[in-house]
């Protein structure tokens, strides 16, 4: 097999390039119609009552934090194992991140290590905590509500990995990735390797208005451009009955975190097809996962999850570089997913050392993510668990 298979790709549709040239040719190609567009169908789609549109994932948590109020010292609580912007978010605003390890079953934030490192601390030490749903897998963020309610904590759920995903709630009920009904925000990211793609781009959800009012705000160099909403007077602004249609006013220190158009009609197509995609990466990780169950190279794997959205498909292998090098040797480009955040350079400033968070440095050994991708061909996929079989074999 002569092409390279990837750990991750997007798929573009002749759909997907009409929509995009269908813009271009429009009047608008940012602040325009396809904007409010792609947020309403976004919404409607996680559940939902509000969605903001921004320049990426990472511009999303920024904005979060930034609405929520982090500061200088303020303490928030993470998993090591995400991207590093999930942490980032709160460093930009001066706040102080806090790892808790990883539940070696799910890879996700375990809940029992947040709760002792709450009981340890003085009520009002803590001002958030940002769980992710790793690899698509569903945080219970009923479970997290509760305990952020009883130490006055507010949530972020970062669900990049994970639209379309869910977990069933305590009286059984899907409860869908970013719906708002346990965390105040939740953000998304439409980077070409998820699950839509629109080159770059993110979006945040919520239920609650005024943040919903203070993201649109701070999405646009924080300028308001609402006459209920102006701060000076009339006069000052140039009218003398009504404020002058060039007027606006910048509130706070805001930023240009906008997405364009011709981005937003490339996701809201790719949205259209975000259920068939899904089916297909669970269809791939059902593949995986029996062919590797019983195999004594395997420690452990994905799995068959309810409600996982199988952004990654995961294994923790013996001889996790040997593997992935030979891999790349046959033009199988697996990824590792990730090293944990508490070990790079810069959170080891802050005193973070190896043996912190074994967990999650166990899980790192051994973690290799596999080629997931809904255009991934059976024949592609067979000739990756061959590649493994025969590595080991």
């Amino acid at each position: 097999m002569s092409n390279s298979i990837p750990y991750g790709r997007q798929n573009i549709t002749e759909e997907d390039i009409e929509a995009v040239v269908s813009t271009l040719k429009s009047d608008y190609l940012t602040q325009g119609p396809k904007i409010s567009e792609f947020e309403d169908a976004f919404a409607k789609y996680v559940g939902s009552k509000y969605a903001v549109a921004v320049a990426n994932g990472t511009a999303a948590l920024h904005l979060c934090a930034l609405a929520l109020g982090v500061k200088q010292g303020d303490k928030v609580i993470t998993t090591p194992i995400t991207f590093a912007a999930s942490a980032n978010c709160v460093r930009y605003c001066g706040g102080e991140v806090v790892f808790a390890d990883i539940d070696p079953e799910t890879y996700l934030l375990d809940i029992n290590k947040v709760r002792t490192l709450l009981e340890a601390s003085p009520q009002g030490t803590y001002k958030g905590i940002i769980p992710v749903d790793f690899a698509g897998r569903a945080v219970d963020l009923e479970a997290f509500k509760k305990l952020a309610d009883q130490y006055d904590l507010w949530i972020i759920e970062d669900a990049c990995h994970a639209p379309g995903g869910y977990f069933k709630d305590s009286r059984g009920q899907q409860q869908l990735c970013g719906n708002g009904i346990f965390a105040e925000l939740a953000i998304f990211s439409f980077h070409p390797v998820k699950h839509i793609a629109s080159g770059e781009g993110g979006m945040i959800t919520t239920n609650d208005e005024d943040l919903y009012k203070k993201l649109l705000q701070l999405r646009t160099h924080g300028i308001v451009k609402s006459e209920n909403l102006y701060k000076n007077s009339i006069s000052f602004a140039g009218g003398e009955d009504n404020y002058p249609g060039w007027y606006m006013e910048m509130q706070d220190l805001g930023f240009n975190y906008r997405l364009t158009d011709f981005q937003a009609a490339l996701g809201l197509s790719q949205l259209k097809r975000a259920e068939e995609g899904l089916e297909r990466r669970r269809e791939i990780a059902k593949h995986y996962y029996q062919a590797f169950e019983g195999k004594n190279f395997i420690k452990s794997q994905s799995g068959i999850v309810e409600g996982h959205a199988y952004h990654l498909y995961v294994i923790e292998v013996k001889d996790r570089l040997g593997l992935y090098n030979y891999l790349r040797e046959n033009n199988i480009y697996a990824q590792i997913h990730y090293i944990p955040c508490h070990l790079m350079p810069y959170y080891r400033e802050f005193g973070w050392k190896e043996g912190d968070m074994p967990f999650a440095e166990i899980y790192y050994q051994n973690c290799i993510s596999l080629p997931m991708y809904p255009t991934l061909r059976v024949k592609e996929q067979n000739f990756v668990l061959d590649k493994i079989k025969s590595y080991y074999e």
